[in-house]
């Protein structure tokens, strides 16, 4: 999937275009164990399976990539939560913000599964990795929901609570090296008042020390679910 992104450095913007053959998305991705224990207890309240070992790879089909601000959902069970997002293009890494958006009714059956059949929202604006890789503990990811008409802070955090995509990068090659074509989320932080549905999601990731913000909002169109 061919995604164009405005890449913004210190010395102005550019376009960007990445073509994302591989997508991952890494699971458990929290820097501590306490961390961890708390989202899987969330997901548990909703019936969500203990994962196997943390971190957790999961794949999904590059082409459940998007850009778009409308996604088509089956069923109103499904929710997004704001992550990181590299990827490589001529052999550099780049970061951006992705939502990965899930189906909660399925994620009781398989996590898997649940991850694979809502497609990716991904933000159209990227920075250097290089270039925060040096405060990425700083960096802010927030998201907000629409919720009874009123906007709500649903997530609210700093990626120092998230392993680094470095380590995430190592975990999953075997410390390779991160393919050209390979897209990853890295991770999540947790969501305030519990996990929910909402049709109106907008993510965001903040570096307070160049004060630039990537933002992505997008709307699900919830399709019937019929038997």
């Amino acid at each position: 999937m061919k995604l164009h992104f405005t890449l913004e450095t210190d010395g102005g913007s550019r376009p960007l275009e990445a073509d994302i053959r591989q997508l991952v998305i890494a699971g458990w991705a929290g820097r501590d164990r306490a961390a961890i224990e708390h989202h899987i207890e969330e997901l548990a309240e909703i019936g969500v399976p203990r994962p196997s070992s943390v971190p957790l790879y999961y794949r999904v089909a590059a082409n459940q990539v998007t850009q778009d601000a409308t996604i088509q959902v089956v069923g109103g069970d499904s929710s997004g939560e704001v992550e990181a997002f590299v990827f490589k293009v001529d052999g550099e890494l780049y970061l951006s913000i992705a939502s990965d958006h899930t189906d909660r009714k399925l994620e009781a059956h398989s996590v898997a599964l649940s991850k694979q059949i809502c497609v990716k929202p991904v933000a159209t604006t990227a920075w250097r990795l290089a270039d925060v890789a040096g405060h990425w503990d700083e960096l802010q990811v927030r998201s907000r929901i629409i919720e009874n008409g009123a906007e709500v802070l649903y997530q609210d955090g700093t990626l120092a609570s998230l392993r680094t995509a470095e380590d995430l990068i190592a975990g999953y090659t075997g410390g390779k090296g991160l393919e050209e074509g390979t897209g990853m989320t890295c991770g999540t932080v947790a969501v305030i008042g519990g996990i929910r549905p909402a049709a109106t999601f907008e993510m965001e990731l903040h570096d307070p020390r160049s004060g630039r913000s990537i933002r992505h909002r997008y709307t699900a169109t919830v399709l019937p679910e019929v038997a």
